[in-house]
């Protein structure tokens, strides 16, 4: 008879595709979900790269079993351990861990592991599990050969993996649909829905180091400057004072949930056409107190709003007051906080992805 383990790996590709194959789902897997951080609209193919990532992730973790099934004497005899031992145990740990909050996610919804979602300890542990696998490769370098990705058979055992993925994903959308589990009415970008209206109906979430003192509405002044004929300065009262424009729009925050919010606020329309931009202005820049920024293209950040309210109520601070950026269609991390200025550019900022990383750090 054969043994369980025996079975399982008559199903797997040979042990250096799996090794290599286990790094390029790693790879595909960040990638891929870290472009989605993007995708705010279901049109184009961004539905595509957050399917493929589900489905990549669940062909990931059968070729972690297979891998594990392979070396597990390695792992438990104590005469076969070697120094890189320790190194093998921490890459499984890691990955084990990536895949299951990603799962847990995606089933139960939004959970707060301390003071971050579960979401954000799935991306962290996925980029850490990064290094961790180049470095547990470089304790059993070897090279794929021809015969180890060129055969038929493993291209059929590849296309199977994935397309179980794939199916496993679908059949888990509809069994929670089914059973009106939280997972069951998350949108195309994985995220859940947040109930209610108004400031306490939805969470507070800070990106990255980003964590300011309250901006006291007496002492902020929002400019408006760059390309401009006219640069314009306002205080909190006075952009109250302005035409307020009423509009709803759904935040999907990268921390796994969304909200459907009435806004209310200045159309940033309204202050460009007060400033005058020039002819050769492109882009608009939104800055935070933090130093956070985020640009969008002038036809674009005409059509955004800067609120100030949100659900009738005035935005608190950990929403971003005095006043954040709406801009529908975006993912949250775009929605700038604590905007202090309004900069209006001849050209984009792709400085701004450093930024994101490094801002709110003194």
């Amino acid at each position: 008879m054969t043994s369980v383990d025996d079975r399982i790996l008559r199903y797997a590709p040979p042990p250096r595709a799996v090794d290599w194959s286990i790094l390029g789902c790693v790879l595909f897997a960040v990638g891929s979900g870290l472009y989605s951080f993007t995708v705010g609209r279901p049109d184009g193919f961004g539905w595509l790269w957050l399917w493929a990532h589900r489905a990549v992730g669940l062909a990931l973790s059968v070729l972690l079993v297979f891998k594990l099934v392979r070396v597990r004497d390695r792992l438990t005899d104590p005469d076969r351990r070697q120094p890189s031992t320790a190194l093998s145990v921490a890459t499984g740990v890691v990955a084990v861990a990536t895949l299951a909050t990603g799962v847990v996610w995606g089933v139960v919804g939004l959970v707060w592991v301390a003071v971050w979602p579960l979401l954000a300890v799935h991306v962290g542990l996925g980029l850490l599990l990064i290094p961790f696998v180049f470095a547990h490769m470089t304790t059993r370098f070897r090279l794929p050969r021809r015969r180890d990705i060129a055969e038929r058979r493993t291209a059929l055992k590849y296309f199977g993996l994935l397309a179980a993925g794939g199916l496993v994903a679908r059949i888990g959308d509809g069994l929670a649909r089914a059973a009106g589990v939280a997972g069951a009415n998350r949108r195309f970008t994985g995220s859940k829905p947040t109930e209610g209206s108004g400031n306490g109906s939805f969470p507070v979430t800070m990106w990255v180091a980003d964590d300011p003192e309250p901006v006291v509405p007496g002492e902020y002044t929002l400019t408006v400057e760059g390309l401009v004929e006219t640069p314009l300065s306002i205080g909190y009262d006075a952009l109250l004072r302005e035409p307020e424009t009423t509009e709803e729009a759904l935040l999907d925050c990268t921390s796994g949930w969304y909200t459907v919010q009435e806004w209310g606020g200045v159309r940033i329309g309204r202050l460009l056409d007060a400033a005058g931009i020039e002819d050769r202005a492109t882009h608009v820049r939104f800055v935070s107190v933090t130093g956070y920024r985020w640009s969008l293209p002038t036809a674009e950040a005409r059509e955004a709003l800067l609120a100030t309210h949100v659900g009738g109520e005035a935005l608190t601070h950990g929403h971003g007051a005095p006043a954040r950026l709406v801009a529908p269609g975006r993912r949250g991390f775009q929605w700038v906080k604590w905007v202090e200025r309004i900069e209006i550019r001849d050209r984009g900022d792709p400085a701004q992805w450093v930024v994101t990383l490094v801002s709110g750090f003194e």
